[in-house]
């Protein structure tokens, strides 16, 4: 299980929402948190 950065929740790795940044797999509960991280991956993903 991974946790989606944006709300929180605890998501399988094989979902549908994921994006890469910096070399790093970040996996989202939903397209919305997925968009949103992608808007500015770098104040999200530390």
């Amino acid at each position: 299980m991974a946790k989606d950065v944006m709300c929180g929740m605890k998501v399988k790795e094989d979902t549908q929402f994921t994006s890469q940044f910096q070399g790093k797999a970040f996996y989202f509960c939903s397209s919305h948190c997925k968009t949103e991280f992608d808007k500015n991956p770098l104040k999200h993903s530390r």
